[in-house]
């Protein structure tokens, strides 16, 4: 945006700058009243929903604040307009666009949620358009949405404090999950809508017991910790709080599985952790757990562990065993120089007792490793980094 000359240039394919073309002028015609959309509106990035005209103000938010609350979120673009020649008296139209039917999905979803909220029983009148829209337009073609049913007890157990336990499903899941009243929607790939409703189910059934995953072994979206029976507590925390930090943290679900033997739960030398969701958050919260049960079970992840650097481009884990000096400093005050490390080398990085292990691509790897070295030999002077220059993760000063 060339300010002086109120110039707005637009770079990129021909759909991508018809699209920008679009967008800009929608949203300078707003200034003026409703925008007027016509026939040719829609490249395959728009998304038309009704409002009620009671829902539109609690919609829009306080100087349109909840309306930017949701676009940011989703990456969309929304505002309300007339379709065609006038508008309805009892409704208005709220055009909703994007480049993906993910984000366009995710904004409608959290809209309707809203509507409902105001004018309960409305979804019901147009369920079928909403769970319908933009099924297999993806690039695996098995996009759709999934909805479940709640009873009054159930839906404030699903959404969690804060619409905190349906933030973890959905993250874990990979699925969009939001409750439109009392309906939860799962919008997503095949394998994601599926995934999402495993996990409302176990979430469900550790209410009336315990639960186990039997096909846990064969899966490909969870990792289990084996945490000794004295740590359990520890892990856990006082009603769950540990546990739903690391959920937080990670955007994984996570919950110890227990069989029973007819009479109740059955409680051995250990339990076993199962963490859900993608690879990356899994091994993040795995690495946190294990960093836990080791600082008050030493040697249980540790005794006999030696370095290793694995030659693997893709994901996976080394470890740097570390002197009882470097340990601290590598460390820092309350974790800092730890998370420095790991912010900077795009890596995973825990400490499990006095040994380092870092998780991710064998680029982040590499330079997670170097960061930590350079760092220890800090101590004793200078260090010298002579192929600053042709680097592209270091800038010179």
């Amino acid at each position: 945006l060339f300010e002086r000359d109120l110039i707005l240039e637009i770079r990129g394919s021909k759909m991508q700058r018809r699209r920008a073309k679009k967008y800009a002028e929608g949203v300078m015609a707003q200034r003026t009243g409703p925008v007027t959309i016509t026939d040719d509106y829609d490249d395959g990035d728009m998304t038309m929903l009704t409002i009620p005209q009671e829902a539109v103000g609690f919609v829009t938010g306080r100087a349109g604040n909840f309306l930017r609350t949701i676009e940011e979120e989703w990456t969309t673009l929304m505002f309300f307009c007339e379709v065609g020649s006038g508008r309805a008296r009892d409704y208005e139209k709220l055009a909703i666009f994007g480049a993906t039917p993910r984000g366009r999905r995710g904004a409608e979803l959290k809209v309707l949620s809203a509507v409902e909220t105001k004018v309960p029983g409305y979804f019901e009148k147009i369920k079928d358009d909403v769970v319908h829209r933009d099924k297999g337009k993806d690039d695996t073609g098995t996009w759709g949405t999934d909805t479940m049913a709640f009873r009054d007890d159930e839906l404030s157990y699903a959404l969690g404090k804060q619409g905190g336990t349906r933030k973890k499903l959905e993250r874990s899941s990979g699925a969009i999950v939001q409750y439109v009243g009392h309906t939860a929607l799962f919008s997503g790939t095949r394998t994601q809508r599926k995934r999402a409703r495993e996990y409302m189910k176990w979430l469900f059934e550790q209410l009336e017991g315990p639960v186990y995953v039997d096909d846990w072994a064969d899966r490909d979206d969870c990792t289990v910790v084996e945490v000794p029976a004295d740590c359990i507590g520890y892990i856990t925390g006082a009603r769950r709080a540990t546990l739903g930090t690391m959920e937080e943290e990670w955007g994984v679900l996570m919950f110890f599985m227990n069989k029973t033997d007819g009479g109740g739960k059955v409680r051995g030398a250990s339990e076993k952790l199962i963490i859900f969701g993608p690879q990356r958050a899994r091994r993040g919260a795995e690495l946190k757990v294990m960093s836990g049960v080791e600082t008050k079970n030493p040697g249980t992840f540790t005794r006999g562990v030696r370095d290793k650097t694995s030659s693997e481009k893709g994901f996976d884990t080394d470890r740097l065993v570390f002197k009882d000096d470097e340990l601290s400093y590598a460390l820092g005050k309350e974790g800092t120089t730890r998370k420095k490390l790991e912010g900077a080398a795009g890596a995973i990085l825990q400490y499990v007792g006095h040994v380092a292990f870092i998780a991710g691509t064998l680029r982040e790897r590499t330079r997670c490793r170097e960061f930590i070295n350079w760092l220890l030999a800090q101590r004793r002077g200078s260090v010298t980094i002579r192929d600053a220059s042709r680097r592209d993760d270091a800038t010179e000063m």
